[in-house]
């Protein structure tokens, strides 16, 4: 016999209280919403900004804020290389400037070098230069919008000067860090006073041009003497002397040799010579195998000239130097050396 089901056993089952998805409260959802954004916001913030980064890098000696208006917005870092403080010689930091999730790294390459060391500025003559006249005692050069270089202020020890290398940024912004690397430094040094100002005109690089052999590089009186048959010079020659004024020569058909004038015209460049005993040409005396030091105007300035190859436009090195430091002296507003 079939039981028959009780209406009442099955109402009591279906009258059974069931379980109930509750809607989400509109605080609730607003709150997870809220705290995504917010949580998103602060990672790219993170990312794309330097907010939570530090305020220097590279021992204090580089400002964040120098670094990303010269490289572009990003978070901050750096590291250290070499022994010792950053003005120890051979040592550099590598400031970074990073943005979004991949990376997009820029760097600049930051470093004090020795006192003195010119070798460097050998290609200088296409540096774009920033005087200390036209930019309120801001001094120094940037070349090829790669490299530049500012000096430290007067009160600092001579020939104190600070670089920076970087391919990820444009000259104006190039001069600005180092001019900005140059004050944080001497600060640290307690020889700056007030800060120089960040440069605001930079001359014309230096461009070639054929080789005036009546005038070489622009400087009545020095000359040199014709090769027939020989190669085509060119002379590429800082547009302005102020810090220095540096003169290439060279030849497409003979890469490996040139010849390179220079004169240092800021005394802040010129760090204190043992100068050799015995007189260089005139009042000129000699500093190094191609350096003589002399005062202009009783300041010290230092010309410098080297050959290397070339030989048939320098017949005689003396002759040369000879009319380099009259014609340089000349341009420079120096009293007479010889």
């Amino acid at each position: 016999m079939t039981k028959r089901i009780n209406h009442d056993e099955k109402s009591g089952d279906l009258n059974e209280p069931r379980p109930r998805l509750q809607r989400p409260r509109a605080g609730i959802v607003a709150t997870v919403v809220l705290a995504a954004a917010v949580g998103g916001s602060l990672l790219l913030t993170d990312n794309l900004t330097n907010a939570f980064g530090p305020d220097s890098v590279c021992e204090g000696a580089v400002s964040a804020d120098a670094l990303n208006d010269a490289l572009g917005w990003g978070k901050v870092s750096a590291k250290m290389y070499g022994d010792g403080k950053l003005d120890t010689p051979g040592a550099s930091c590598v400031a970074t400037v990073s943005s979004g999730i991949f990376g997009n790294e820029r760097i600049a390459v930051i470093e004090l070098p020795k006192a003195g060391d010119l070798t460097r500025f050998k290609p200088d003559a296409e540096s774009q230069l920033f005087t200390a006249a036209a930019n309120g005692g801001a001094a120094g050069a940037v070349h090829k919008s790669s490299y530049a270089f500012a000096l430290f202020p007067e009160s600092c020890d001579k020939g104190q000067r600070a670089t920076v290398k970087s391919s990820s940024s444009d000259a104006p912004k190039l001069a600005g860090l180092a001019t900005s690397v140059a004050n944080r430094v001497a600060a640290q040094q307690g020889c700056g006073g007030t800060p120089l100002p960040t440069p605001s005109e930079l001359t014309a690089a230096g461009t070639d041009r054929p080789l005036n052999r009546d005038a070489v590089c622009g400087l009545p009186g020095l000359t040199m003497p014709d090769t027939p048959g020989g190669p085509a010079y060119q002379e590429t020659v800082t547009t302005a002397t102020d810090p220095l004024w540096a003169c290439s020569i060279h030849s497409d058909a003979d890469l490996r040799s040139s010849i390179t004038f220079l004169i240092d015209t800021d005394p802040r460049l010129v760090q204190p010579w043992t100068l050799d005993s015995k007189p260089a040409f005139g009042r000129a005396q000699w500093v190094g195998q191609h350096e003589v030091m002399t005062t202009c105007q009783g300041k010290p300035a230092r010309f410098r000239f080297e050959a290397d190859g070339f030989r048939d436009l320098v017949p005689n090195s003396k002759t040369t130097w000879e009319q380099f430091l009259t014609a340089g002296a000349k341009a420079i507003g120096c009293e007479p050396i010889l």
